[in-house]
């Protein structure tokens, strides 16, 4: 599309904008952008919609049709709102979960929402303030209700909210109410399709009620509470980074029996422009350091963030020379499950039937770990709702023991359909009260899982590419690498190469097979001989290209650590210029 033809476009659609069904507030931003002789900020928010995906929303926040803001959230509640009531229209009353964040505008959404569901006749239980993303999942299932949803952008920039929609389970939509959902979201063209005017009748807070039974609940699955009483004084730093987790996490480390847990005190304040951080998100070093820094002032154990939705959580520990070190979100996913594994195996609690799941693009580590204790291991896309799925159709035959992702996701319990960083908080600390108890740091748990089922170091590489130019680019990459797939991956021959989008694979001697998956996806993957795997994807979230690599090499014991480490870090910097990046 030309520029002049675009600019004509967006104008247009902007100028849509100015009547009187917009409120005045919006009306000015759009006549701002509309004066404005760069046109850059009027083409980013109109050049398209703000696509309710399989995901939800999530964009920033301003006036335009590819923007969050009260019209393009009332246009997805209206739309959802539509799907419901023909989906159970045999059911007397249809309810739904509202829950939101820390984020500017999360409160308002949530609230807008609750009124567009209740003027749809669907009865609404609204949290009192910003609760966890994972308690909203067990509101649904705790509550009966057939839907929920919650204002939240996760780990985004400050700039940035979302809005995530979830079925009966408790998990966020999958086939077919993905789709079915998203066609009711479009046919919602005009501000007068949104019933804005709530029935307060219909609309029941909710708040200290949920909370306390969804504490006891994942009380219950502590697996060794008398190790926490032998250690119930070791020394916990936590911050939640002005999010949902002060709500419950501190909460639920006490009620677990960690009586010594210190919390970040400019970071105990809801604050959605996120002050004392560049991005609040626990895969980023910069955004520990206030916890890391309050644990070397007062020599603690055990460091844990949870990001602003607290279903993340990232966590730190001090190495064998004393220096506070990040665990990433591949190895705290592997040692997770490695302590549930172990210690149910001690306990005589493996009947034979237990399953773990990770994604596609986490470490292979955790398949050596299940394959190894006869343990059942699921592969599934990127998302938990995808390891949420496993949960559901294995429900009633198989049990659920764990599941995680690289970026920082874990889930311990099954009466939860999300990542769940509260239950992972209070998982972590019992591990590292468990490994202290078995005369070991968690470093030295993580070197000694590394000694026992093959050491692997694994590397993200975000590239970020703004607006509708970098959308393109994106999309150029993808296909540059679909039609010239990778031979080599740091010298070692590729032998298979995988293609989600067609669910096909090639491996080294030409032999096509299909790919055994519920959907296809914009994913490849390329597995070279000595075991290293590179994973490419477009973030469904984010305007970024993500790169996932892993490498493999051999470690005889803890004293090779270090050396091991810098051959893998030299490793993953020759897959990157295979890579090209």
């Amino acid at each position: 599309m030309e520029n002049q033809e675009l600019i004509r476009m967006v104008t247009e659609k902007a100028t849509k904008w100015l009547s009187p069904d917009y409120d005045e507030e919006t009306r000015k931003e759009v006549q701002r952008m509309l004066d404005n002789e760069d046109k850059t900020e009027l083409i980013d928010a109109f050049y398209k919609d703000l696509e309710f995906g399989t995901g939800g929303l999530r964009g920033i926040m301003g006036a335009g049709t590819n923007r969050m803001n009260i019209y393009t959230v009332g246009a997805a509640t209206q739309g959802l709102s539509n799907y419901l009531n023909k989906s159970f229209k045999d059911k007397g009353q249809i309810s739904v979960v509202v829950g939101h964040d820390c984020r500017n505008n999360s409160r308002k959404f949530a609230e807008i929402s609750a009124d567009i569901f209740s003027a749809n006749g669907i009865k609404v239980y609204l949290f009192d303030d910003m609760r966890p993303t994972p308690e909203m999942s067990f509101a649904i299932r705790h509550l009966h209700c057939q839907s929920g949803i919650i204002l939240t952008a996760s780990h985004n920039p400050r700039e940035y909210n979302g809005y995530k929609a979830y079925w009966d389970d408790g998990a966020q939509v999958l086939p077919p109410h993905d789709t079915g959902i998203i066609d009711e979201v479009n046919k919602v063209t005009e501000v007068s399709d949104i019933k804005f005017k709530g029935n307060k009748d219909l609309v029941q807070i909710i708040g200290e009620d949920v909370d306390s039974a969804y504490l006891d609940r994942l009380h219950t699955i502590s697996i060794e509470p008398d190790v926490i009483k032998r250690h119930k004084d070791m020394k916990i730093v936590y911050t939640p980074i002005h999010g949902t987790g002060m709500m419950l996490i501190p909460r639920a480390l006490k009620q677990w029996g960690f009586d010594n847990v210190h919390c970040v005190p400019e970071q105990m304040v809801k604050d959605g422009n996120f002050p004392t951080v560049v991005s609040p998100n626990p895969e980023n070093a910069e955004a520990l350091t206030l916890a890391v820094n309050l644990a070397k002032s007062i020599d603690a154990d055990l460091v844990m963030a949870s990001d602003p939705d607290a279903d993340r959580v990232g966590i730190a520990c001090k190495d064998d020379k004393g220096q506070w070190v990040l665990i990433n979100g591949n190895q705290t996913c592997a040692m997770l499950l490695y302590y549930i594994i172990t210690q149910y195996n001690k306990l005589g609690k493996l009947k034979g039937n237990e399953f773990v799941v990770k994604t596609i693009v986490t470490t292979e580590l955790i398949k050596n770990i299940a394959d190894r204790n006869g343990i059942e291991i699921f592969d599934c896309y990127t998302g938990f709702k995808w390891i949420a799925r496993e949960i559901r159709l294995n429900e009633g035959k198989k049990k659920y023991i764990g599941g995680g992702e690289e970026s920082y996701g874990f889930l311990a319990e099954d009466f939860v359909r999300d990542k769940d960083a509260v239950s992972a908080c209070c998982m972590i600390a019992e591990m590292a009260a468990w490994a202290t108890d078995n005369g070991k740091s968690l470093y030295q748990l993580l070197q000694d899982i590394y000694l026992e089922y093959g050491f692997s170091m694994e590397r993200a590489i975000n590239i970020v590419k703004p607006g509708k130019t970098g959308a393109d680019e994106i999309k150029a990459m993808m296909e540059g690498y679909r039609a010239n797939p990778l031979k080599e991956l740091a010298g070692s021959p590729v032998v298979l190469f995988k293609d989600y989008k067609t669910l096909k694979q090639v491996d080294d001697k030409g032999n096509v097979s299909d790919i055994d998956m519920p959907a296809t996806s914009n994913v490849l993957q390329f597995f070279s001989a000595d075991g290293s795997k590179v994973s490419i994807r477009p973030s469904g979230t984010e305007p970024k290209i993500k790169f996932y690599i892993e490498v493999k090499e051999l470690m005889h014991s803890r004293g090779d650590y270090h050396e091991v480490n810098a051959k893998a870090e030299q490793k993953i910097e020759r897959v990157k210029k295979s890579l090209g990046v």
